[in-house]
């Protein structure tokens, strides 16, 4: 069995390209080599000054990034047994895990991250081939196949490393990958009734454009126009609509 290769989005108008469970563990794998690179070429001073999330600095970023790929383990173990493990104890212990670990010292912040993630590939390449269609509970109410977790180990490794703001952009995103990010993001946020209808177009460096839809179409469409980089930092609310065509409206907050 392998996942799903193409998903239909509910306007019918495209069939986008779902990534193949081997795609998404190699793009799991870079990410993440890009990840450790970027942590290595800090030093004590740095890892400690802001990053581009308030109120965090990169050592909170760092820190979040180690107890994600600890909570993906606890997921597929959960997979894996059968037996319930949750990504997270609660949001509060995850919340001072993640405190406490920002007062780490450089050095123990890249151990922290590079062991984590150690951790995450070797239950990636252990799970067994059915587990990787069980259902598991990322938050309370919300359950996916484990298959899903890659996806959103990939997401959450590409966009913490543009928080780092150490170099890193969207920009600086494989065009594949920034393709199923902006797939995901659209799928999480557009559904929302908060988001004012409008048409996305992205133009990809290869000279190849795709159209999202977000928002429900009761009132007339935002029509925006720019690069997946622009966009994608835009519908997170990483950046605003300087880099844009057209007339983005103001999106409410991510999460």
């Amino acid at each position: 069995m392998t996942d799903l290769e193409y998903e239909e989005y509910a306007d019918g108008e495209v069939a986008r390209r779902h990534p193949r469970r081997k795609e998404l563990l190699t793009a799991v794998q870079q990410a993440t080599a890009g990840l450790l690179s970027t942590v290595e070429a800090m030093d004590d001073a740095s890892v400690h000054e802001p990053s581009l999330l308030p109120g965090w600095s990169r050592a909170h970023v760092i820190s979040h990034l180690a107890r994600n790929a600890d909570g993906c383990v606890n997921l597929l173990t959960w997979a894996r047994t059968g037996v319930e493990h949750a990504m997270y104890a609660s949001r509060q212990d995850r919340d001072a895990d993640i405190s406490e670990g920002s007062l780490r010292n450089h050095r123990l912040l890249l151990e922290d991250v590079a062991a984590a993630s150690g951790r995450l590939a070797e239950a990636f390449r252990t799970l067994p081939e059915p587990a990787w269609y069980a259902e598991v509970e990322v938050a309370p109410g919300k359950s996916i196949p484990a298959h899903q977790i890659p996806r959103i180990r990939l997401f959450e490794v590409r966009v913490h490393s543009v928080d780092l703001n150490h170099g890193f952009g969207f920009d600086d995103i494989p065009r594949e990958e920034i393709e199923w990010l902006l797939n995901d993001a659209v799928r999480q946020f557009g559904g929302r009734p908060d988001v004012p209808p409008l048409s996305l177009e992205v133009e990809f460096t290869d000279g190849s454009s795709s159209v999202w839809r977000l928002g429900t179409p009761n009132s007339p469409e935002h029509r925006v126009r720019g690069t997946p980089g622009a966009a994608l930092g835009w519908l997170l609310g990483r950046t605003g609509p300087q880099q844009l065509a057209g007339t983005p409206p103001e999106l409410p907050s991510w999460l």
